[in-house]
């Protein structure tokens, strides 16, 4: 796999010597000083340009960059639907395993880009002087923060309504409906609810990354293996003690949250749990 260094300076001497090409950032984990390097980053590129079209008519120019394991354009896409406006993208994997996301943006679309950004954005080439304040990379947009009395009860009502229909799911013998609401909805609640004690305890100043991949530097050893059981799902017996592990779980992070914010805890715990163990012990 190449080096940064060498990624870095085949990227930039190629938007260099590209008069279309007006413009260059570079965005993400790369830019982030929180988050230890490792081979395994993408580049998260942007190049502003003058004729975004020429480069659409073909591929061949992105040969420059080596040789591709697999390429795909989001934009061209018809089963799912283009999100970037203007703006053409390309996740390109290469042979050598470097990872490389290059997004097309029209010139015109610069100032937007930059007050929309999230704050992890470094300039790699400005050739004609847009940028005149450089921002520096900064990730206070992906910190935990406190939530409010309101954020609170809507994160325990969504738990609490959603783990209903994993029950229901579980009774109907229906596994991939139960999974696809315990993954889908209840564990990332779950991990909010985790992420808000974590904050309320050491301050809200870090960030536990994306899908909240960091978090077991911040959970006791045992709390981080209940975590893991909670994914556990092959069969329907596994499933209920995913379910209940899950609970067990919310119900203890979810009252510290409430205890330290003053916050009052749901009484419908109490019920839904009834509910759930009254069909757990109805079926055969």
């Amino acid at each position: 796999m190449r080096s940064e260094e060498e990624m870095m300076k085949l990227l930039v001497e190629f938007a260099g010597n590209d008069d279309r090409i007006r413009l260059a950032t570079l965005e993400g984990s790369r830019t982030n000083a929180n988050i230890p390097p490792d081979p395994f980053q993408d580049y998260d590129v942007s190049c502003f340009v003058t004729d975004l079209d020429s480069f659409k008519e073909t591929d061949d120019w992105l040969l420059a960059f080596g040789s591709r394991l697999m390429m795909q354009k989001p934009e061209a896409m018809e089963l799912f639907p283009p999100e970037l406006g203007n703006r053409f993208s390309y996740l390109i994997l290469f042979e050598d395993g470097s990872k490389l996301d290059l997004t097309l943006i029209p010139i015109g679309e610069a100032e937007a880009y930059f007050a929309g950004s999230d704050g992890l954005v470094r300039v790699l080439l400005d050739k004609d002087g847009l940028v005149r304040d450089e921002p520096v990379p900064d990730d206070r947009q992906y910190w935990i923060r406190k939530p409010t009395a309101g954020e609170f009860d809507d994160c325990c009502n969504e738990y609490w309504m959603v783990s209903t229909y994993v029950v229901k799911g579980l009774a109907r013998k229906e596994i991939l409906f139960a999974i696809d609401h315990l993954n889908g909805v209840m564990c990332p609640q779950l991990l909010r609810m985790m992420a808000w004690r974590i904050g309320a305890e050491r301050s809200y100043t870090f960030s536990v990354g994306k899908n909240c991949k960091f978090i077991d530097r911040y959970l006791p050893d045992e709390d981080w293996k209940a975590l893991l059981s909670t994914f556990s799902e092959n069969g329907y017996e596994e499933m209920w003690k995913s379910l209940f592990a899950c609970h067990e779980l919310f119900r203890k992070y979810a009252n510290a949250v409430a205890g330290h914010l003053g916050y009052a805890y749901p009484d419908y715990d109490e019920a839904v749990a009834k509910h759930t163990m009254k069909i757990y012990r109805s079926l055969p």
